[in-house]
């Protein structure tokens, strides 16, 4: 490892606004909403506040496939919340997920209207609200609820970690890279053995834990995120270049990855959501951070 200069923190931590590489301005250490500002409701039950960014598109993923199911209850209408100017500090938002973090889901078929917040916790709500995309089988089931909780205690370290300090932070650190590069290749190795014997994540049957993880680290492996495909050597992990092909393969997820984005090509971009017919209408309008943001 290189020589680097000794940083010494001081015996109280102060905030300093200006250091935090590409998202300085929008992160900080309080919570509570920074302005007043009214969301958008539409007429479907289902009112979601989102960016496909990873965490966004397993919530669109989600509710494409219930969808494509036939469930009607998933109807959906999907508003924009741009990470980079703000809007998740708006009153509305904060109201319904206090953490300021996209997704965040209303719910207004309930007699009174229920805010979800967490995608991981979205997408378990509407498994058991609608009944699909979690096994009935009790053993079953545990194994996609270990693999869900895996995917949300184990992407910090993808994105917080080493796609920060790989592609955000104001300069490179030997230290960081090489110890979140280490942290991700071993996940990558995980899910790589985990997919050795099995179809999808969980087992024999897509579940809302391969709706977790694809977003993330099917991403990665087709360096759709970080531009670090090469650096980390995605394409030897076989068995998870398979997985992520044949979870892109799927119509509702091809749909689900445009709704609420904003950048990339114009045709790609569904920046609202409000029924199956705006998909060929799309905005060609480009708002908003990369797609490797974090949210």
């Amino acid at each position: 490892m290189s020589e680097t200069t000794t940083y010494t923190p001081p015996k109280v931590w102060k905030w300093d606004a200006e250091n935090g590489g590409k998202f300085a301005n929008i992160n900080r250490p309080i919570a509570g909403s920074t302005h007043e500002k009214e969301l958008p409701r539409g007429d479907n039950p289902l009112q979601l506040y989102s960016l496909a960014t990873p965490n966004g598109v397993k919530v669109t993923v989600m509710l494409e496939e219930l969808l494509a199911l036939g469930h009607s209850g998933a109807e959906y209408d999907a508003y924009l919340i741009n990470i980079g100017d703000g809007d998740q500090f708006g009153s509305d938002f904060v109201d319904i997920n206090p953490n300021s973090k996209i997704p965040a889901l209303l719910d207004t078929s309930t007699e009174k209207p229920t805010r979800v917040f967490e995608s991981g916790s979205i997408l378990l709500y509407l498994a058991e609200k609608f009944g699909a995309f979690l096994p009935e089988d009790p053993a079953k089931k545990v194994e996609t609820m270990n693999w869900l909780f895996w995917q949300m205690g184990s992407a910090p370290y993808l994105g917080g970690g080493f796609g920060h300090f790989y592609s955000y932070a104001p300069f490179h650190i030997e230290y960081c890279i090489d110890r979140f590069a280490m942290e991700v290749k071993r996940q990558l190795d995980v899910l790589d053995r985990q997919l050795a014997d099995n179809q999808f994540i969980a087992g024999d049957e897509y579940t809302i834990a391969d709706m977790a993880i694809w977003p993330w680290y099917g991403a990665l492996v087709d360096n759709k995120v970080y531009n670090a495909a090469e650096f980390l050597e995605t394409h030897t992990y076989k068995n998870m270049v398979r997985w992520t092909k044949e979870i892109g393969e799927r119509k509702a997820v091809q749909r689900g990855r445009m709704v609420n984005r904003a950048w990339g090509e114009p045709e790609e971009q569904l920046h609202e959501r409000h029924a199956a017919s705006d998909f060929d209408t799309q905005t060609q309008d480009k708002v908003g951070p990369s797609e490797s943001a974090a949210d």
